[in-house]
């Protein structure tokens, strides 16, 4: 059985409430009916009923009406959510008339649901921008204690199995934060390492990326790569993570027992923390495309309760598979609470 497998088994097991906000946009409702077809969550649908439930039949989806469908504009906890908006935002100076007209707009009711423990996870982003998902999230979930940075990770299954956790890896920050400070990139490995333990199931591993190897250049860039693996260090003595090192020393035995003798990380990473946005992003999608590897996320890390953000071009696999992941999260936070 594959991690996949092994997660979507997790799920059927201790089954979840996965709100899509984006309730009858056309994949998020088929793999909906995959989803309760397998049995895997239970899915809040949110949206028009009648608009879902014709599309539905319209398309031959059996299985959307075991989905509770819940209609943005009309529904009996509407006035509660208005009364938690207005408190949680009461000191950023929202009138009731801003929260009644949030509270109809998907993206917040759905983290008004969480919020108020009536949903357990979120999943969007097929029509919406990450900007879009994101920020109802950070107002109404905010982040988890202690953790001030969200970053979105990919769980790669590459074909060398050679590397990382046969061939599992994985690859942080690919989605949130551009150009990170160093405090922001520590935050962003221990939660990355977090996610390895609970989603993948492996002691982490972690790399801090750069283009030196334990001082083979001098640059501004090399020097918080430096000081996020020292603060990363102090905020988890235990944590197992070393850097500088650049990609082969992280990764290939022979390269990092040259380049970085004596570390217990290098060669041996399965999570890799790239410095930037920029590089996680085009790093992710070059192992993607040209090393034909199956990128899973990005989920979002550092969130109070799971929120998940979709690519645009995502497939019905993608969302089966993201709502899957998601249930694990939920699972994970409410074991470690």
């Amino acid at each position: 059985m594959n991690l996949l497998e092994s997660m979507i088994q997790r799920a059927k097991a201790n089954k979840q409430r996965i709100v899509l906000p984006e309730g009858s946009e056309p994949r998020t409702l088929q793999a909906a009916d995959r989803l309760l077809r397998d049995g895997v969550t239970e899915i809040i649908l949110l949206g028009d009923p009648q608009e879902i439930t014709t599309q539905a039949k319209e398309t031959g989806l059996t299985n959307v009406g075991r989905a509770t469908i819940v209609n943005p504009t009309e529904h009996d906890q509407k006035e509660n959510y208005i009364d938690l908006l207005l408190e949680l935002r009461k000191k950023k100076g929202m009138t009731p008339e801003q929260a009644a007209r949030l509270v109809e707009d998907p993206l917040y009711l759905a983290c008004l649901m969480i919020k108020n423990g009536d949903a357990d996870g979120e999943i969007a982003g097929a029509q919406n921008t990450t900007g879009n998902v994101l920020r109802p999230a950070l107002q109404i979930i905010k982040t988890s204690p202690g953790v001030k940075v969200v970053s979105g990770a990919f769980i790669m299954f590459t074909k060398t199995p050679q590397y990382g956790e046969n061939g599992i890896l994985l690859f942080a920050d690919c989605a949130v934060m551009p150009n990170p400070t160093a405090e922001e990139l520590a935050s962003i490995a221990i939660a990355s390492a977090q996610t390895a333990k609970s989603l993948v199931g492996v002691e982490p591993r972690v790399a801090m990326l750069s283009f030196s190897t334990k001082g083979s250049a001098d640059h501004e860039m090399i020097d918080k790569v430096r000081e996020a693996t020292r603060i990363a260090k102090e905020m988890n003595p235990a944590l197992l993570i070393d850097g500088e090192l650049q990609a082969d020393a992280a990764l290939v035995p022979d390269v990092g027992a040259s380049k970085a003798p004596g570390s217990a990380i290098a060669g041996r990473a399965n999570v890799l923390v790239f410095p930037t946005l920029e590089a996680g992003n085009i790093g992710y999608k070059l192992v993607q495309r040209l090393g034909n590897a199956e990128a899973v996320g990005p989920v979002l890390q550092g969130m109070a309760a799971p929120v998940n953000d979709l690519s645009r071009g995502c497939s019905v696999d993608d969302i089966y598979n993201m709502v899957a992941i998601t249930a694990n999260q939920a699972l994970g936070l409410k074991q470690n609470d």
